[in-house]
């Protein structure tokens, strides 16, 4: 078999869940759909999932807290678990800043793994004010605040301070081999 056949999309078709985290504007909407179309896996974005109340509150530049994250950390909890227990592959736009978070959406699949779009805060900034967004870039700080980073063993991380093609093709390789790893 040549290394293509083996790191092909096809190849890689066992079901997993896949969480891509990071900070707001970090890319996880855009890169996650281009590595879903690389590896033939489907992607939903988390906010997509949001209460009316959070995304009010994030409207008029509030952070949400911890309380407002726990029903849309539920939401997404069980949606994970749906497609675990329906044997389908999801790749998930989801910030999972704290580790808690990141406990909280393994109930719903122990195997998940979490690609981390990590990049720095003038990059980020930088990308945000060029989209139009209900979260406002005023509240990246907060989401820096906030997040705290996987560790190695826990997440895949994706340096995204670099061009969006080369994001893409670093975080595809690097979920393939790990797809690869975990089927070893």
């Amino acid at each position: 078999m040549t290394d293509s056949q083996a790191l092909g999309p096809k190849a890689q078709k066992q079901d997993r869940r896949i969480v891509v985290m990071g900070v707001s504007g970090s890319g996880k909407s855009s890169i996650g759909e281009a590595v879903g179309a690389a590896l033939d896996i489907e992607y939903l974005d988390g906010d997509r999932y949001h209460p009316q109340a959070n995304i009010d509150k994030m409207s008029t530049g509030e952070p949400l807290d911890d309380d407002d994250r726990a029903g849309w950390l539920t939401i997404l909890t069980d949606l994970i678990a749906d497609y675990r227990r329906r044997g389908e592959s999801l790749l998930l736009g989801c910030s999972a800043l704290k580790r808690d978070y990141r406990d909280q959406l393994r109930l719903g699949d122990p195997d998940l793994i979490f690609l981390y779009l990590d990049g720095g805060f003038d990059v980020i900034l930088g990308r945000m004010r060029q989209r139009e967004h209900f979260f406002s870039a005023d509240m990246l700080q907060s989401q820096f605040e906030t997040l705290e980073p996987p560790t190695d063993d826990e997440a895949v991380r994706i340096d995204i301070d670099t061009d969006f093609d080369d994001v893409i093709q670093a975080s595809t390789v690097a979920l393939r081999q790990r797809l690869n790893k975990d089927t070893e």
